[in-house]
């Protein structure tokens, strides 16, 4: 074999292994963040997960905005690329506790009752005004002393919440999405989607609760987000009684 050989069946040699580990590592890293993704949403392969949407008031039907649909399609995706399978429920139909199947529960208090007890046994430091009467208080937030008013289109705000209740590691997650409006719901579903790695190393499996704010959804849609707070502290602990207002525009 030739000197000339030799260096060219060598390059080849070391190309190949460069190739090889490459691509070895390339998928421990993808295979370790799915790790981390399926631990943080509860969604080991093949699992089982439940999005628990609305009903309508006046019959059997679903009752799914159009940002609820936009909604649980972010949802689908991040449970698909888990490997894992979702089944859509109504409110009303989700008769049991929490803790085997990871869930995902979209809408707001007045609309959808799995939510709302949710929220009154494990952030009771929320509050929504559910009030159908219009007023300036109408949908808004009370979380610990302070208030977030919303103006449609304007300024929005929506609790994002991973709570597991204390129920240890092996305990699947339930995610709030509860929003002033169906546009800030969707949002908030986008915010996870897009802030779930930072959020995992933040938090861990620890449960949390953040307010965000969406900002001039009539022309930007729920795009523009805005984290205003962790109130994940003020949150779990009773609402005392409200000592200021947050408006839109503030």
């Amino acid at each position: 074999m030739s000197e000339l050989l030799r260096i060219v069946v060598g390059a080849a040699i070391v190309a190949v292994l460069a190739i090889s580990l490459g691509w070895f590592a390339r998928t421990y890293l993808w295979r370790r963040r799915l790790r981390r993704k399926q631990a943080f949403f509860g969604l080991p392969e093949s699992s089982e997960s439940l999005l628990v949407v609305n009903r309508d008031a006046g019959g059997p039907d679903l009752m799914v905005t159009r940002n609820d649909v936009f909604a649980l399609l972010e949802l689908s995706a991040i449970i698909k690329d888990c490997g894992a399978h979702a089944q859509i429920i109504t409110h009303d139909s989700a008769q049991q506790g929490f803790g085997e199947r990871t869930e995902f529960c979209i809408g707001s208090p007045n609309t959808n009752r799995r939510l709302a007890a949710h929220m009154h046994s494990l952030l009771p430091g929320i509050r929504v005004n559910t009030d159908p009467e219009p007023g300036p208080d109408r949908g808004a937030f009370q979380i610990g002393s302070e208030r977030y008013r919303m103006e449609p289109g304007i300024t929005e705000y929506v609790v994002l919440a991973r709570l597991t209740a204390g129920q240890g590691k092996e305990a699947r997650p339930v995610f709030l999405f509860c929003g002033q409006r169906a546009s800030a719901t969707q949002a908030a579903t986008r915010y996870l989607a897009k802030h779930h790695e930072r959020l995992a190393r933040k938090h861990g499996g620890n449960s949390f609760a953040l307010l965000l704010k969406v900002v001039n959804s009539q022309a930007y849609g729920p795009d523009v987000v805005e984290l205003v707070a962790d109130v994940t502290r003020a949150a779990q602990e009773p609402a005392p009684v409200p000592k200021g207002n947050h408006r839109a525009k503030q």
